[in-house]
């Protein structure tokens, strides 16, 4: 099983040596974003560029979404809002297929893949990271009459999960064959609105996903839906941007540490009811 200590030593080591095929258009966020901080200096811009482009999944609340006034809003793209003014750039959230992320990534429509991205071992040589900032956990979500009370409980059942989702790594890993296994069918969504429709419906029996979004769609949807005491596995939520991109990496760390220090990642976490799972200041 991944450790939290393990892959959070080996992201702390990495920050000591270093002090983003969506054909959705682009929106700036002056009208979401959290009032800039004067308290903190942070890190100036070396270059010519203004904006600082977020890659995110629309469909992934409270981390990134779209609202009912059609406003791109959620605790990931308010943090980068806050970061990018504090290095002089004017924020643009960028919408994108989950699966083409590295697509996006590599050809420079994106600066960064921020919301919920979790920094899985099988990741943390692909992507130039931040520190991670949010302690994540992969869980189950089924009905509470279900009778489904552990991870075994789930033989010969459907479980639902998003496609390249850091939850379907975790079953696809040694550690859970015998789970995968054991599996009526893994049914694959593109997104977790989906999921918890096919869950409402009797579709599926569980879902697997990550813990943040499974409290906020559990509370929104004001369903008799419970998650299970039984993990996964326990993962951290990093910032990734383009292998060899250290420099604009290293201007958002150090927003990020600047926020940590005078109070405003705190204030953005509770805006979003996520202050429990700080990781970045409580090292």
């Amino acid at each position: 099983m991944r450790k939290f200590k393990a892959v959070f030593a080996a992201m702390a080591a990495l920050s000591l040596m270093v002090t983003g095929c969506s054909s959705a258009a682009p929106a700036t966020a002056d009208q979401s974003a959290p009032a800039k901080s004067t308290e903190s200096e942070a890190p100036t811009v070396s270059d010519s560029s203004d904006t600082f482009t977020v890659g995110f999944d629309a469909d992934f609340p409270p981390y990134g979404y779209v609202d009912e006034n059609g406003e791109y809003v959620g605790f990931d793209l308010d943090l980068a809002a806050e970061a990018a003014s504090r290095i002089g750039r004017k924020v643009v959230y960028q919408p994108i297929d989950w699966n083409s992320k590295d697509m996006e990534l590599d050809s420079g429509a994106i600066d960064c893949i921020w919301n919920g991205f979790t920094m899985s071992e099988e990741r943390l040589d692909a992507y130039e990271w931040t520190k991670p900032y949010v302690d994540n956990s992969q869980v189950i979500v089924t009905a509470a009459d279900s009778g489904i009370k552990s991870l075994a409980d789930l033989s010969g059942k459907i479980l639902c999960v998003q496609a390249d989702s850091s939850a379907l790594e975790a079953l696809n890993s040694e550690e859970h064959q015998e789970l995968r296994s054991s599996l009526a069918e893994l049914m694959q969504v593109p997104e977790y609105n989906t999921a918890f429709m096919n869950l409402e419906s009797g579709a599926v029996d569980a879902i697997a996903m990550d813990v943040g979004v499974a409290k906020y769609q559990i509370q929104s949807r004001n369903a008799d839906f419970v998650i299970l005491d039984q993990k996964l596995v326990s993962e951290l939520y990093g910032v990734g941007f383009k292998k060899g991109n250290t420099e604009l990496r290293d201007q958002i760390q150090g927003a990020l540490d600047a926020m940590a220090a005078d109070g405003t990642l705190q204030k953005i976490a509770e805006k979003w009811e996520q202050q429990d799972t700080l990781v970045l200041g409580n090292e």
